[in-house]
C-alpha cells in the first residue's frame, strides 16, 4: 500500500509539473505508440464445419507522424493470438494508415478518425498453414496528454479482409477470416 501511495503522489507531481500538457498541435511531431487490448475476430470454417473463435489478446506498437495541425501519419504493427474449437490461429497486422485529429475545448484531449492499409500474415498450430492477406481499416480513438511528449492512448480499430485458405500436407482444408474489431489502450511518447 505504501509503495502504490508514493507511486499516485509522484504521478500527480509529475503531472502538474508538465505544465502546458496539450494536444493542440503535432505538426512535425515523431512518436512511438505501446498498446495492448482484446480483439474479436470472425469466425471460419474447417471443411464442412463453423470454426467458432474466441476473444484474444491484441498487442503492438508503432510510430506516429504528424504532417499538419489535423493529419498525421501511422505505421503500427501488432500480433494477436486466437484461440478456437478447431486450434489455436495467430495474425501479425502491418497497418499503415493515417489519422484525422479533432481539436476540442478540451486542450489536453485529442479524438480521431483514422484509415488504411493492413498486410496480414496469418499462422496456425498442428502443421496448417494459412496464406497472407491485404486488407483495410477503420480506426476511432482518442489521446490525452498528461504531458506535452506523453499521452494514453485508447482505439477501437475495424480491420476487413478476404478469407485466408487453411492448408495442411493434403490440401485445403478451410478457411480462415482475418477481419476482426479490437480495443486497444496504451500510451504514445513524441520525441520533439
Amino acid at each position: 500500500m505504501k509503495r502504490f501511495l508514493v507511486f499516485v503522489l509522484a504521478a500527480t507531481t509529475l503531472s502538474l509539473a508538465a505544465g502546458n500538457a496539450s494536444a493542440d498541435n503535432i505538426k512535425g511531431k515523431v512518436g512511438v505508440t505501446g498498446k495492448i487490448g482484446f480483439q474479436i475476430p470472425s469466425n471460419g470454417d474447417i471443411g464442412p464445419y463453423k470454426n467458432e473463435t474466441d476473444t484474444g489478446f491484441i498487442g503492438g506498437g508503432g510510430f506516429i507522424y504528424g504532417i499538419d495541425n489535423h493529419f498525421a501519419a501511422e505505421f503500427d504493427i501488432t500480433r494477436s493470438d486466437i484461440g478456437s474449437q478447431f486450434g489455436n490461429f495467430g495474425v501479425t497486422n502491418y497497418s499503415l494508415g493515417a489519422q484525422y485529429r479533432f481539436t476540442t475545448d478540451y486542450p489536453r484531449l485529442s479524438p480521431y478518425l483514422g484509415a488504411g492499409l493492413d498486410i496480414l500474415i496469418n499462422d496456425a498450430d498442428q502443421g496448417r498453414n494459412v496464406d497472407s492477406t491485404v486488407g483495410v481499416h477503420a480506426s476511432g480513438g482518442a489521446d490525452y496528454f498528461i504531458m506535452k511528449q506523453l499521452a494514453l492512448t485508447a482505439e477501437v480499430k475495424l480491420v476487413v479482409a478476404p478469407d485466408a485458405d487453411i492448408n495442411n500436407s493434403a490440401g485445403k482444408i478451410g478457411n480462415f477470416d482475418p477481419t476482426a474489431i479490437s480495443t486497444t489502450f496504451g500510451f504514445r511518447f513524441f520525441f520533439n
